[in-house]
C-alpha cells in the first residue's frame, strides 16, 4: 500500500504547479500536446458540457460529474477517465478562494493506445463485454509522478517534444495495466463490442445536426438495432436520440452564448424543425427558456 503522506506531498507539489500556470487564467491550454490545466474559486451550480477521450485529475477540491442516471464523484484520491465524448452535467464541488479546485485534463486518441498495447505486448481485452464509457479509478503515486513531469515541461518547452510523448506513453500504459485497463483496452481494440459502439458515438459528435437514422448508426457499428441500444446504452447511460438531443442543445447554448444568435437560428443550426420543439427541450433540460438562461450566462461572465 502506498503511504499516504507521500501520496499527498506529491498531490500538493502538483497543485502547486497548477496554481502557477492559472495565476493569470483559470482555463489553460497548455503547449504540452493533450494537456490542459484548470482553476475554480467557487463551487458552480452543475453545467452541461461534453467530455472527450481523456483522464482527468483534482490537484486539489472535488468534482461531480452526471451521465444520465449515473453519478462520479472524484477528488485528489481518484482520478476520471473518459473513454468517448460523453455529454454530462459537471458539478464543482469544493472550492474557495482560499483554496480553489486546481484540476488538469489530458485527452488521448485510440491509435497511439493500440500501438501502445501492441509495443507494450499487452493482451487484449477479456470478452466483448461494453460497459459505461466513464469510470473513477484510484490515484497512484506513480501516476501523480508522470503528470508531475509532463506539466513542468511546461517550463522546459525545448524538450517537449523529445519528452511529452514518453510520458505520455508512461501514463497511458499505467492506465492500460491499472484498474481501468479493461476499459481502455475494450475501446482500443478493433472489433470489440465497445470499440464499434465508440466509432458510432464519433459519427453522431460530427452529424448530430442531420437527420439521424438509427439503423444507420447501428449499421456503422456492425450492429442490429436492437443490439446496438442496448450496447449503446451501456456506454453512455442514455439512448442514442437523447444522446444526440444533449449534443444539440449543448452546441445551441454556444452558439448563443458565443455567437450571439438567437434562439430560432441557433435551433435550425443544431438539427430542429421547430423552434417551440427547440425552446421546450431547452427549458427542460436547463431548467429556464433560452433567452433567460443564456442572459443569465452572460450575467454571470461579467461579475
Amino acid at each position: 500500500m502506498e503511504n499516504n503522506a507521500t501520496l499527498d506531498s506529491n498531490i500538493k507539489l502538483l497543485a502547486s504547479s497548477i496554481s502557477r500556470l492559472t495565476a493569470q487564467e483559470d482555463y489553460f491550454p497548455t503547449k504540452v500536446p493533450g494537456l490542459t490545466v484548470f482553476k475554480k474559486t467557487v463551487a458552480h451550480l452543475p453545467m452541461a458540457g461534453l467530455y472527450e477521450p481523456s483522464v482527468c485529475l483534482i490537484a486539489q477540491g472535488a468534482k461531480r460529474v452526471q451521465l444520465g442516471d449515473d453519478s462520479y464523484s472524484y477528488d485528489t484520491r481518484h482520478y476520471l477517465f473518459s473513454g468517448v465524448h460523453l455529454p454530462v452535467v459537471a458539478q464543482v464541488t469544493d472550492a474557495s478562494v482560499e483554496t480553489p479546485y486546481l484540476g488538469l485534463k489530458l485527452t488521448f486518441d485510440y491509435p497511439e493506445i493500440t500501438q501502445l498495447m501492441v509495443d507494450g505486448q499487452l493482451s487484449p481485452p477479456k470478452g466483448q463485454f461494453s460497459g459505461r464509457g466513464m469510470a473513477t479509478g484510484t490515484l497512484t503515486l506513480a501516476l501523480i509522478s508522470a503528470f508531475q513531469r509532463l506539466i513542468d515541461l511546461v517550463d522546459d518547452p525545448a524538450s517537449i517534444a523529445m519528452l511529452a510523448p514518453l510520458i505520455r506513453r508512461e501514463i497511458f500504459y499505467r492506465l492500460l495495466v491499472g484498474e481501468q485497463g479493461e476499459t481502455l483496452r475494450q475501446l482500443a481494440v478493433m472489433g470489440t463490442q465497445t470499440h464499434q459502439v465508440a466509432k458510432a458515438i464519433s459519427w453522431l459528435k460530427a452529424h448530430f445536426n442531420q437527420q439521424v437514422r438509427i439503423e444507420e448508426v447501428a449499421n456503422i457499428a456492425h450492429m442490429g438495432v436492437s443490439t446496438f441500444h442496448h450496447h449503446f446504452r451501456n456506454m453512455t447511460a442514455m439512448s442514442p436520440l437523447q444522446f444526440v438531443k444533449q449534443l444539440r442543445l449543448q452546441e445551441a447554448r454556444r452558439l448563443m452564448l458565443v455567437e450571439y444568435q438567437d434562439a430560432a437560428s441557433a435551433a435550425f443550426q443544431v438539427g430542429y424543425e421547430s423552434p417551440s420543439q427547440f425552446s421546450r427541450e431547452y427549458s427542460r433540460f436547463y431548467g429556464s427558456s433560452p433567452a433567460k438562461h443564456i442572459s443569465e450566462l452572460r450575467a454571470k461572465l461579467v461579475s
